[in-house]
């Protein structure tokens, strides 16, 4: 697919918005609580990202009736069903190679908004330092803290909310990307993510979503940030989304 595609005419799924693009075919999109990154087994499709065949060989949706030849749009980034806000895809090989070597450099920066519970002990400019293993549990992944490979999240910001049951609203930037990462590292610090059902505090989830009508995860990615070369010029790429809770 050359760079000049129009990203607003792709088959998006149910909800899904495109924030920006530029001309090289990088495109962010504003991804909805319960849409998945991409298929994961059969009878998924009506959920995803876009409704185009997945070939998760290249992890590429394709486009033009998933034959061989279809034209590709690279998945470069995923998000939880549950988390919502930003990621990013491309319908340029060169670009995919240049952005997934800037993830896996640790060149792109993120940012989510997090509604917990509690209120947050660490201060802004902390460092939280975890190491998480993942392991296959019944309907997908599971992890943990302890043993596993390290997850680094920097906490920007930390605002209380008044009210009962105590919340607060984290500002969080990952710089690590592994499974359930900013799930586990803030319910490890007593801030459970309000409508968490898998590491979250299901007492106060339920209160929640009697008294204030939420009922899904509160995660939300605000800010997705990259700077790339390509034939000899430096482009700049960010994307932002408001929170939808």
């Amino acid at each position: 697919m050359n760079e000049s595609v129009n990203a607003d005419s792709l088959p998006w799924g149910k909800g899904v918005r495109v924030a920006t693009r530029d001309e090289n075919g990088l495109i962010a999109v504003d991804k909805p609580s319960g849409v998945l990154s991409h298929p994961n087994r059969k009878g998924e499709s009506s959920r995803c990202l876009l409704n185009a065949p997945y070939d998760e060989e290249i992890e590429a949706y394709r486009v033009a009736g998933g034959s061989d030849s279809g034209e590709c749009v690279y998945l470069l980034n995923r998000l939880d069903s549950a988390t919502s806000g930003l990621l990013l895809l491309t319908t340029s090989l060169v670009v995919r190679d240049l952005v997934r070597d800037a993830f896996e450099e640790k060149r792109v920066r993120k940012v989510y908004e997090a509604l917990v519970f509690g209120v947050a002990r660490s201060r802004a400019g902390d460092l939280w330092k975890d190491r998480l293993s993942v392991k296959k549990a019944e309907g997908g992944l599971r992890a943990s803290a302890g043993g596993g490979a390290t997850a680094e999240t920097k906490l920007l910001k930390s605002a209380p909310i008044p009210g009962i049951p105590a919340m607060s609203l984290l500002t969080l930037s990952p710089l690590t990307g592994r499974t359930h990462q900013l799930r586990i590292q803030a319910s490890k610090r007593g801030l459970p993510i309000v409508g968490d059902r898998t590491y979250g505090d299901f007492a106060k989830n339920k209160q929640v979503a009697r008294s204030k009508g939420i009922k899904r995860l509160c995660l939300h990615c605000t800010e997705t940030a990259i700077e790339y070369r390509l034939k000899g010029k430096t482009f700049r790429f960010k994307a932002v989304s408001q929170r939808p809770f």
